[in-house]
């Protein structure tokens, strides 16, 4: 059973990852470690070390505000807001994204699966310069 200690470790760790920590994965991922988000499927903390590696490279800032946290046996399930500047989305302003990821803690307490949902569009591209017009239109037009 997963302890609450380790669920705060996570949430903690997402709010001081950049591009220069990323190597302190082993934290709170184990080695075998299953990622996959709206975007990547990723096995192995070194190609996840890797994919936030890149991912952090530009970005001028991230946090996370979590809101709800549930935590049963190894399980958990997390909501939160990303807010992150990245100066080649959105002219360099922030974004804020809603998310929510699912976790399965090991018994060592570290996380060994980790999938994240959150919509693509509005982290990514919504704030293209020509895709995120086409975007948001096509959005409208579903609604």
């Amino acid at each position: 059973m997963a302890e609450p200690a380790a669920l705060e470790a996570f949430c903690a760790f997402f709010n001081k990852l950049d591009n220069t920590c990323t190597e302190k994965l082993y934290e709170v991922y184990t080695e075998n470690i299953i990622f996959s988000d709206p975007l990547h499927h990723i096995e192995g903390r070194e190609a996840l070390e890797r994919y936030f590696s890149t991912m952090y490279e530009n970005v001028e800032q991230c946090s996370f505000t979590y809101r709800t946290r549930q935590l049963q046996g190894q399980q958990a399930f997390v909501t939160w807001t990303m807010s992150f500047v990245h100066p080649k989305l959105a002219s360099g302003r922030r974004i804020e994204v809603e998310g929510c990821s699912s976790l399965t803690f090991a018994d060592d307490g570290r996380v060994s699966q980790h999938h994240d949902y959150f919509d693509a569009g509005a982290m990514l591209y919504e704030h293209l310069p020509l895709m995120g017009s086409v975007i948001r239109w096509l959005k409208k037009r579903l609604a």
